[in-house]
């Protein structure tokens, strides 16, 4: 974890990133520092030799170069026409491998059949232009970038247009381009692959015109996924597939509770199995301590780990248990504490409904597909990682802290990641500086070969960073129209960024990632007072963070009210709209319109739900049709209503949707929860840590709100709403409302 003892090896832009107005404008890039990058294969537009002395003599003013007017450091345009675009986020599910190349290639006005994508890396060109440092997370990325990319097609675009009117000595207004081609008159043309190598010479135009929304011809437009291939047929690469010559795989032993040491290690049986390399003492995250078993593969690797005979200290860590934490968070509940909204809570005595609830949120592990890998090879005074990540920057420099070098000394290839939803974005890199410490263990024992450490399912589950264990209670008063005139709510649960380079967002004692989603867009008049126990369980955001737990509150009980008052829950929610909220009047009503709620008859045994929340500037309303059968709750049918402003992507807005929602099914279901006895994690792996499975995927029809606005996230929105409607399905037939997740309705 990033602490005040190494403050000057942090970026300036990673210790300030929360902290500084976005208004002061894109991070900046010195005009050479790009240089640097590696080209793959094919011309660079502006890259090279050509253009460090193109920039030198363009006569453009000294000082940086923003990111968006580098097209060098993103596309590439090789001599047959394909152009290749770097995308500046880790893909791993989203869709941003094509979504990214979608907006470069509008703007180039490329031959979208010729358009490729590759996976960029930890050069500092390939930080969030907004927030100055490496960064794929909160629904980001496309937000971020859409206007980056955008500038940068363009500019390349342009720089196509002065080349091909120098080689026919023509005014450049007289020429135009059409997919990958520029024309000209009397049926001129030359493909864009021509071109590539002329345009390397000429600067960066610093003033461009971007293209009216109108005549989009890609942006906007359902688009199969470059990637769609390679995955179907399972040709995909992962950073789990990473193969380098000599390479030999680690696994390592962890202790049961978080943080405990060794107190004996017995590995003579360990080193006796065939192909088992070296077995190394290393530290692990939290002051743990750990042993790495290093040999020539995976299976090798863990037949040694198995064959340890291990003692371990707990006497000095903490040992979580689930049933008395439950037990201390009410206790604390009742207590004073921080507040994060104030409000009178004096019409809750003489209100003439008053409602109490209690809920509780179990911790939550990510267990994406693809377990945490990551590579590292080392040699004299440089260090190479090969991993999925979603911080590659604050990664490279937890690396070089672990590895005595400076993080320019360090570089990390961005692979493609199989899901991670969080995971992957450690702000104490615990995965990579443990590859790291693996390595360097291993180098010190003779083994100068690259070291893959590869995590096992039940390494991943039960290894820590988890959705923090919450508890919401509420008091709420209202009249019998379902005016709210006093909402007093309490909050009890860890806090995700406190301690981290993300710290600074804390305030008066509040992580605003617990809150987020609470109250807004209602106009009601709430107390909301949080707690943030410290507890021995490393903690971490999950898919749509607060949202995961703030909008299954909020949206059950405005479902509760509306039920008490007897108002349809659907005309409940838009009169507390009013005229606030536009995109949620405009996400529900869509979805209510295409569901057809209340219009239509359910067959016996369903009950409608309905839930409308904003995570990451997006609106996703749901309307289910759902059952309880043999005492089990079965989700039938989902209609979802998105405002997302404009999809750049609609089939990735689809996929984006239906993938997050099965996710929050996953929080309703049993068997979806992590629990803690005595310290120890008794989940593993999917039998006793359960997902839904293809018998549990409900029927989805996704509709887009239409809208020109500039786009916002599509990675997480889609989730905290569903389990809301779900339960709210089920508190109509059933009569109870549901206050727990996974669900218990006995």
């Amino acid at each position: 974890m990033f602490n005040d003892t190494y403050p000057d090896e942090l970026p300036h832009a990673l210790q300030h990133m929360l902290e500084r107005d976005q208004a002061d404008g894109p991070a900046t890039l010195p005009r050479r520092s790009f240089l640097k990058i590696l080209g793959v294969g094919g011309l660079a537009l502006g890259a090279f030799p050509h253009l460090a002395l193109a920039q030198q003599d363009s006569g453009v003013a000294a000082g940086p170069l923003k990111p968006n007017e580098q097209p060098s450091a993103f596309v590439q345009i090789a001599p047959n026409g394909e152009v290749t675009v770097t995308i500046n986020r880790l893909e791993f599910g989203q869709g941003v491998q094509t979504g990214l190349p979608m907006i470069l290639a509008e703007e180039l006005d490329a031959d979208w059949s010729l358009v490729r994508s590759r996976n960029g890396t930890s050069d500092i060109a390939y930080q969030d232009p907004l927030y100055g440092m490496h960064l794929t997370g909160g629904s980001n990325s496309i937000k971020n970038s859409y206007t980056q990319y955008r500038e940068l097609g363009a500019r390349a675009r342009a720089m196509l247009l002065a080349a091909a009117a120098a080689r026919w000595n023509l005014d450049v207004a007289s020429l135009s381009t059409h997919a990958g081609m520029v024309l000209g008159p009397a049926d001129r043309k030359a493909s864009y692959g021509e071109l590539a190598e002329a345009a390397m010479a000429l600067p960066v135009p610093e003033k461009i015109t971007l293209k009216d929304p109108k005549n989009f011809r890609i942006i906007g437009h359902a688009t199969t996924r470059i990637d769609a291939k390679a995955k179907s047929s399972g040709q995909q690469n992962f950073g789990i597939d990473v193969r380098l010559p000599g390479q030999l795989t680690a696994v390592v032993a962890r202790p049961p509770v978080f943080g405990a040491r060794l107190s004996s290690v017995d590995d003579s049986a360990a080193r006796a199995v065939k192909g088992v390399k070296a077995v190394l003492r290393v530290p692990l995250d939290g002051g743990a301590e750990g042993v790495a078993v290093v040999a020539d593969g995976y299976w090798q690797a863990k037949q040694g780990r198995d064959a340890l005979k291990l003692q371990w200290d707990t006497s000095t860590v903490e040992k979580v248990d689930s049933e008395k934490q439950l037990a201390d968070y009410r206790e604390l509940a009742g207590h004073p504490g921080p507040r994060h909204f104030e409000a009178d809570m004096a019409p809750l005595a003489t209100a003439p409904h008053q409602l109490e609830a209690e809920f509780v949120f179990p911790y939550l592990a990510h267990a994406p597909m693809e377990p945490l890998n990551c590579t590292v090879q080392l040699s004299e005074g440089r260090a190479e990682l090969w991993v999925g990540t979603q911080l590659p920057g604050t990664d490279s420099v937890a690396a070089a802290r672990v590895l005595n070098l400076k993080p320019e000394q360090v570089q990390i290839n961005v692979q493609t990641a199989g899901g991670g939803f969080g995971r992957r974005g450690v702000a104490t890199s615990d995965f990579v500086v443990l590859a790291c410490e693996v390595a360097k263990a291993a180098r010190t024992a003779g083994l100068n070969v690259p070291v893959r450490t590869l995590w096992s399912r039940e390494d991943d589950i039960k290894g820590g960073y988890y959705r923090p264990m919450h508890l919401h209670r509420a008091r709420i008063g209202f009249d019998d129209s379902g005016k709210v005139l006093a909402w007093d709510h309490v909050l009890v649960g860890q806090s995700i960024i406190t301690g981290t380079m993300f710290g600074g967002r804390v305030k008066n004692g509040i992580d605003p990632t617990a809150t987020e989603g609470m109250r807004d867009p209602y106009p009601l008049p709430m107390r909301l007072t949080v707690h943030h126990p410290k507890l021995n369980v490393p903690v971490l955001w999950w898919r749509s963070v607060g949202s995961t737990h703030t909008a299954f509150v909020m949206e059950t009980l405005i479902d509760e009210i509306a039920r008490t008052t007897k108002q349809d829950p659907v005309a409940y929610r838009m009169k507390l709209f009013a005229d606030q909220s536009p995109r949620h009047r405009a996400a529900l009503q869509l979805a209510v319109d295409k569901s057809q709620y209340g219009k239509r008859e359910l067959p016996a045994g369903r009950a409608w739900g309905v839930a409308v929340h904003e995570s990451f500037s997006s609106v996703v309303a749901y309307v289910v049709e759902a059952s309880v059968q043999n005492g089990r709750p079965v989700l039938h049918h989902v209609t979802a209503g998105v405002h997302c402003n404009l999809a750049v992507n609609p089939r990735s807005v689809e996929a984006q949707v239906q993938g997050a929602a099965l996710m929050g099914l996953s929080m309703c279901l049993p068997g979806g929860a992590i629990t803690l006895k005595e310290g120890v994690v008794q989940q593993s792996n999917f039998a006793d840590f359960s997902v839904p499975r293809i018998t549990d995927m409900p029927e989805f029809a996704i509709h887009i709100v239409p809208s020109a606005e500039p786009p916002t996230g599509m990675g997480e929105p889609g989730l905290p709403p569903l389990a809301p409607a779900f339960a709210n399905a089920i508190a109509s037939l059933t009569g109870k409302p549901v206050r727990q997740l996974p669900f218990k309705l006995v």
